[in-house]
């Protein structure tokens, strides 16, 4: 039997709700290392490329920023398609040797377009306009599929409501909630 890890760290719950060419990108603040919470106030989605696109990242922090870096790289260098951008940094996190031993989860996102790249080399869509990464990411995405089918909520009380009630449920959410919507 291997031995447990207990001082793993475990952060972020992170949702995408985009529909009507309208998007809102929800995320906590919670950063967990074993059973302790070290931090509540993390900002996990931000704005980049101009404030034209949305990302949001979940996994170690340092290899989140690592790849964000990376991601605005591609943006600047295929002139903010996000695809082509995503499609790219893919590739590179798959195949280089550094990028592929990195732990992070992005969402990245457009009015147009939204994309959950992993290091595996998935660039996903949906296509119901719902994304979610992250230890509380399930409860969040079942949460907002209820609320699109059964609500006339906004998309931004939507994630919000999302987040929440990931929070209840998720020991590694909390509810110091960040939402950014374009």
């Amino acid at each position: 039997m291997s031995k447990k890890n207990n001082n793993k760290i475990r952060s972020t719950t992170v949702l995408l709700v985009h529909k009507d060419g309208q998007v809102a990108m929800a995320g906590d603040g919670q950063v967990t290392l074993g059973d302790t919470v070290i931090k509540g106030n993390a900002r996990k989605v931000r704005r980049i490329f101009s404030d034209k696109i949305l990302v949001g990242f979940a996994g170690a922090t340092a290899d989140a920023f690592t790849l964000l870096t990376r991601f605005e790289t591609k943006l600047e260098q295929f002139q903010g398609q996000l695809e082509r951008a995503a499609i790219e940094l893919s590739k590179d996190w798959r195949t280089d040797k550094y990028l592929r031993h990195l732990e992070a989860l992005l969402i990245v996102a457009d009015k147009k377009d939204a994309f959950l790249i992993s290091g595996k080399g998935d660039v996903i869509s949906s296509d119901e306009g719902l994304l979610s990464v992250g230890s509380g990411s399930m409860y969040a995405l079942a949460a907002a599929r209820a609320l699109m089918k059964h609500s006339n909520l906004t998309n931004r009380e939507i994630a919000e409501e999302s987040l929440k009630i990931a929070s209840e449920i998720c020991i590694y959410t909390n509810s110091d909630i960040v939402i950014e919507e374009l």
